[in-house]
C-alpha cells in the first residue's frame, strides 16, 4: 500500500517561485493591473476583467508539481491525467519529465507498471475512488493537489450517499472532476448519482419527478450519466444537489431551484423538506471570474477575447457570458490570432475549433480580455502583445 499521501507540498515554495514566475508570469499583465486593468496603446484599448487567470487551486497544483520535481530530481514522476486544462502548463510538465498515465498526453505507462519508488501527482480535479485505490496499492508516494473547493463538494456527496439520497450533479459527465465527484456517491450501498449538463436535461428530470414517464427513454437519455443500477422510478425520491465547480453558477442555482420545486409539487412542501437537500458548492474563484466578466461587459467592448484551453469548462462559460453582449472568441493562446483578418477559436456551444474572418474591427477598437482559472498570466500577456503586434503597435515601455 502507498506509504504516504502528501497534501501540503514539500515546503519548497521559495525554491520554485523563480521558475514559476519565469514560466507563467507576465510583465505586461502586471503593468496592466497597476493601471486599473486597462491599456491604451494608439487606437487600441485593452480592458481586462478584474479577476482572471490562475485561481488559488490551480496555483497550488502547479506549485506542488514544481516542488515535487525539485524534491525528487532522480525519481520517475507521473500525473494521472492533465493537471489542469491548459496545454501550455501540461506541456511544460512534460518538459520537466512528468509522464501522464492517461488522457491527451498519455505516456503509455499504466498504473500497473508503477513501482514503489515512483511519485504520482493527483490533479486539481481529483481522481475517482477506484483509481485512488489502485494507486495506493502500488506503494508509490502520492502528491494530492485536489482543489479544496472540489473536496467540499465531495463531503456533501458522501453525506448524501450515506443518508440514501441520490446525488444530482450539474456537470459534464466526461469531465475528470465530475467523474471523481460521482464516484464518491458510490462509497455507500444506498448511494446513487445522476449528472445533468444543463437546464434542458434538468427539466427532463424535474418532469419525471413530478409526473413519471417512460423509464426506458429516461435511462437511454442518461445512460452515460448515471450510476450503474440507477432506476428513476426508485431513485428520484430523495435528492441532494451538487455541481462541478467550474459550471456556470447562475445555471447551477436555477437547476437547484427547478428540482426543488419539482420535489414540492410531487411530495408537498413539508415532505419535500425531508427529501431535498441543496448546499452552495459553487467555487468562489469561478464565481469571482464570472462576476468580473459581467462587470467588464456592462460597457460592451467591440470584441472579447477569452483565453484558455478548449477543454476548459470554466473558460467556456466565461465565453458564454461574453457572447451575450459582444462578438466573442475563445482562444488557447496568441498563435490562434492568425492575422488581422483571421482567428482560430472555439465557438460558444461547439467542441470543434473554427477559423473566422474579419474578426478584428478596423480603426479605434475596444477589446475586452479575460482568461480561465487554468490560464497563466504569461499566455494572457502574449495574447495582449499579439493584439498590439497585429495593429503595428509597440508594447508600452
Amino acid at each position: 500500500m502507498s506509504r504516504e499521501v502528501v497534501r501540503k507540498g514539500f515546503g519548497l515554495k521559495k525554491e520554485v517561485e523563480g521558475d514559476l514566475s519565469r514560466d507563467y508570469g507576465s510583465e505586461l499583465v502586471r503593468y496592466a493591473r497597476e493601471r486599473g486593468y486597462e491599456l491604451q496603446v494608439g487606437d487600441v484599448t485593452l480592458r481586462i476583467a478584474k479577476e482572471f487567470g490562475f485561481c488559488y487551486g490551480v496555483e497550488r497544483a502547479v506549485d506542488y508539481a514544481y516542488e515535487t520535481r525539485v524534491k525528487f530530481p532522480d525519481r520517475r514522476l507521473f500525473i494521472t491525467g492533465e493537471i489542469i486544462h491548459n496545454p501550455r502548463v501540461n506541456n511544460r510538465l512534460r518538459e520537466l519529465e512528468f509522464q501522464f498515465l492517461d488522457g491527451t498526453y498519455d505516456s503509455q505507462v499504466g498504473i500497473d507498471a508503477l513501482v514503489p519508488e515512483d511519485i504520482v501527482l493527483l490533479p486539481a480535479f481529483g481522481v475517482p475512488t477506484d483509481v485512488m485505490e489502485r494507486l495506493r496499492a502500488t506503494g508509490c508516494l502520492l502528491v494530492d493537489t485536489t482543489c479544496g473547493s472540489v473536496l467540499a463538494v465531495w463531503k456533501n456527496v458522501e453525506r448524501y450517499a450515506r443518508d440514501g439520497f441520490t446525488c444530482l450533479i450539474h456537470g459534464k459527465w466526461k469531465h475528470e472532476e465530475t467523474r471523481a465527484t460521482a464516484s464518491r456517491a458510490m462509497l455507500y450501498p444506498e448511494g446513487r448519482y445522476l449528472v445533468v449538463l444543463d437546464l434542458d436535461e434538468a427539466e427532463a428530470v424535474a418532469d419525471y419527478i413530478e409526473h413519471g414517464g417512460d423509464r426506458g427513454a429516461f435511462l437511454d437519455r442518461f445512460r452515460h450519466a448515471c450510476s450503474p443500477d440507477f432506476d428513476p422510478d426508485q431513485h428520484l425520491g430523495r435528492i441532494g444537489m451538487a455541481n462541478q465547480t467550474t459550471m456556470l453558477s447562475s445555471e447551477s442555482l436555477r437547476i437547484a431551484g427547478l428540482i426543488g420545486r419539482a420535489m414540492i409539487a410531487r411530495h408537498g412542501i413539508d415532505d419535500a423538506r425531508q427529501r431535498f437537500r441543496s448546499f452552495d458548492t459553487i467555487c468562489s474563484a469561478t464565481q469571482d471570474r464570472q462576476d468580473a466578466v459581467h462587470a467588464l461587459i456592462e460597457t460592451p467592448p467591440d470584441v472579447a477575447i477569452v483565453i484558455g484551453g478548449f477543454n476548459s469548462s470554466n473558460t467556456g462559460h466565461l465565453a458564454e457570458i461574453c457572447a451575450e453582449r459582444c462578438p466573442t472568441y475563445h482562444v488557447e493562446g496568441p498563435d490562434d490570432l492568425l492575422d488581422l483578418t483571421r482567428i482560430r477559436h472555439q465557438p460558444v456551444g461547439s467542441k470543434v475549433p473554427a477559423i473566422d474572418e474579419n474578426w478584428l474591427p478596423q480603426g479605434a477598437v475596444d477589446i475586452g480580455l479575460t482568461a480561465g482559472a487554468s490560464t497563466p498570466d504569461r499566455e494572457i500577456g502574449r495574447v495582449m502583445a499579439r493584439l498590439l503586434e497585429l495593429r503595428g503597435l509597440s508594447l508600452p515601455a
